[in-house]
């Protein structure tokens, strides 16, 4: 019996559409790294990126359970001494929702050669509109609590 290996030529990319309003911010996240390492696939293989192009709608809608919009800071430093600034969830989900997505599906991903190009792969709006209309996304369909159907 031989053991099965998928090679980079025979890998193909499919397009996902999910619509995020309403779902969990960390649930919505793993769901997402889940599809974009292509874990979903039975032909995966963790050295080579099979994962699929997945564009995700109605960012700004998102729901965070718990305190997490009073007390979720990201911070970021500028090199500087006193060069750090922190800034709450509440505010950061006002300013720009995609971001946030992006950066929490980021930090699901394997730290590896990788991620870059999985990460590149994630298509994120805030509204329901988006460019990718002539790739025919397959529609993802989600449960309410972020799992596929």
């Amino acid at each position: 019996m031989k053991t099965y290996s998928p090679k980079a030529a025979s890998i193909t990319h499919d397009w996902y559409l999910v619509d995020a309003s309403g779902q969990t911010l960390g649930r919505l996240s793993s769901l997402l790294a889940h599809y974009l390492q292509g874990k979903h696939k039975p032909g995966y293989a963790p050295h080579l990126d099979g994962g699929d192009i997945v564009v995700v709608t109605n960012a700004s809608k998102l729901v965070v359970t718990g305190n997490k919009l009073e007390d979720k800071r990201y911070y970021h430093h500028s090199g500087y001494p006193g060069g750090l600034t922190e800034t709450v969830l509440k505010d950061k989900l006002a300013e720009d929702p995609a971001w946030v997505l992006q950066h929490a599906v980021a930090g699901m991903l394997p730290k590896n050669r990788l991620a870059s190009d999985r990460l590149n792969r994630l298509k994120v709006y805030a509204g329901s509109e988006h460019p990718h209309a002539g790739q025919q996304p397959k529609v993802l369909e989600l449960a309410k609590k972020g799992q596929a159907k």
